[in-house]
């Protein structure tokens, strides 16, 4: 079934009642389904190839969804981008994927369409977080009414690239089934209401918020309280209309230093795409009563475990901070050693996956895939973690981020973990970098919390009396904030290279 056929199920009856809530541009659910009719209706016309792909280097917008929904519903491939993507980068996906249409925002056109002109691609249309654009333009003269195109669960829906934190960006090809899966299934395990109100203020180009977020509302039917970009001060004025709210980390501490939080209809809240700090998580409960649910997902398997939303699911119901929760429904999750064994309970490991939301594979890149799966079947997914007896996965790294320091494995997590619990430390990374004698060297690079400045060596003598000594940093090293991606994750590797000298000269 074409995915946006299952979506459109999920529509309410009254198809005039109000859909989305963009700061007071109000869409009902008809006009989701005509604009995205339209817009579908254009794309036919260019007589594409069967399997094309449709690249949005766009800007969050209502009209962004509607391009997205179109490119199912025409049975494309939808290929989104982080409009902050520059020429290098943009280059590298355009020349691997091969779109047929790059739609980009209009202040971009003239560098998007040169590169993309020069890269084959014949079709370029800008579109803004306005309602303007050439891809509007075009739309309009279509008729709103499609039939969706035939598709197959294993057809291909979408590609998305990774975040490329740790090396060149790989498309994950995710299918018309894969996304559909875990919609559904995540519909049922966070006990969507019919009542319920989405307050949607994550970027579009990601998972999190293009799958998760969106198809959640789209497939329960639910308003969305729509914010092309986040702002603390408005999102907290809304929240008393919300019921769900998905964030990640840096969302919520932001959130924390607004004076008021009435939380008074809130249901649920969702945290994920990066670690969610024990502080944060704590603070949360205190100041608003709720326990934020965290759960665990990469663009190449969406969703695969989640903290229990209601009572009776998981160890009673309960949420426990700093661990993401257990496999969800239909989710196969193993701990394993570096031979492949299986690891008993709390010993940390490799996180190895299977289930209907897995995706195929990478894009023109089939023995970077099986490298990525094993003989039976189950991906790798880079993480290391441990269950508990509960059947709690928590999550100590990438398996690329372990640091060997004179033989010994040091996992970053656990060092991360006793820093920020320290005085004066609001946030921390730890790295390996190139050291003479240890081969690689622990360092640690912390922000100040607030108007605190924590002493390195303070910290290190405070860890040198709690931990093994080859886990204890060589160096600490103080900044006023962490490298991050779009969507909140330390890029630890852009932090090896900026330290890869320290212990060398």
């Amino acid at each position: 079934m074409n995915l946006y056929t299952a979506l459109r199920a999920g529509f309410p009856a009254d198809l005039d009642a109000t859909a989305i809530d963009a700061e007071g541009a109000l869409y009902s659910w008809r006009d989701l389904e005509r604009g995205s009719a339209m817009l579908a209706n254009w794309l036919e016309r260019l007589d594409l190839p069967a399997g094309s792909r449709i690249a949005a280097h766009t800007d969050k917008s209502v009209e962004a969804l509607l391009l997205y929904l179109a490119v199912l519903r025409a049975g494309f491939v939808y290929l989104p981008l982080n409009p902050a993507y520059q020429a290098g980068e943009l280059e590298h996906f355009i020349g691997d994927a091969a779109p047929g249409v790059v739609v980009c925002a209009g202040r971009n056109f003239g560098w998007v369409s040169k590169l993309a002109f020069q890269r084959g691609v014949r079709w370029v249309f800008t579109l803004n977080d306005d309602r303007s654009g050439t891809l509007l333009d075009r739309a309009m003269q279509m008729s709103d009414m499609h039939e969706p195109v035939a598709r197959a669960s294993g057809d291909l829906a979408a590609i998305l690239y990774t975040s490329g934190t740790t090396g060149r960006s790989k498309g994950a090809m995710l299918s018309h089934g894969n996304l559909l899966s875990n919609a559904q299934t995540l519909k049922g395990f966070w006990d969507w209401q019919p009542d319920d109100v989405l307050l949607h203020a994550l970027p579009i180009f990601h998972v999190h918020g293009l799958f998760v977020a969106s198809h959640g509302a789209l497939l329960n039917g639910s308003r969305m309280l729509w914010f092309n970009r986040f702002d603390a001060a408005a999102v907290a004025r809304r929240l008393p209309e919300a019921s769900v709210f998905m964030g990640v980390p840096t969302l919520y501490v932001r959130l924390l230093q607004e004076k008021a939080l009435d939380c008074g209809r809130m249901r649920l809240f969702i945290s994920g795409s990066a670690p969610l700090l024990i502080e944060t998580w704590r603070d949360w409960q205190a100041r608003t009563g709720h326990m934020i649910l965290e759960r665990y997902g990469m663009s190449e398997t969406l969703m695969l475990t989640s903290n229990p939303c209601r009572p009776g699911d998981g160890e009673q119901g309960r949420r426990i901070g700093g661990t993401v929760g257990p496999a969800l429904p239909g989710v196969g999750l193993r701990i394993v050693r570096d031979d492949g064994g299986p690891c008993p309970t709390d010993e940390i490991g490799h996180v190895q996956v299977r289930g209907p939301s897995v995706f195929a594979g990478y894009w023109q890149m089939p023995e970077k895939t099986a490298e990525e799966f094993t003989a039976d079947g189950w991906f790798k997914t880079g993480d290391v973690g441990r269950v508990g007896a509960n059947g709690y996965l928590t999550l100590i790294g990438r398996s690329k981020d372990l640091i060997i320091s004179g033989g010994f494995n040091v996992y970053p997590a656990e060092i991360e973990g006793l820093l920020n619990e320290l005085p004066g430390v609001g946030e921390s990374a730890v790295i390996g970098v190139p050291h003479p004698d240890f081969g690689e060297a622990v360092v640690a690079v912390v922000t100040p919390r607030g108007a605190d400045r924590p002493d390195p060596e303070v910290l290190i003598r405070t860890l040198k009396a709690r931990i093994a000594g080859f886990k204890v940093p060589k160096r600490v090293i103080v900044t006023t904030e962490l490298p991050r991606n779009a969507m909140g994750k330390v890029q630890k590797k852009l932090l090896r290279e900026q330290q890869a000298g320290l212990f060398l000269s």
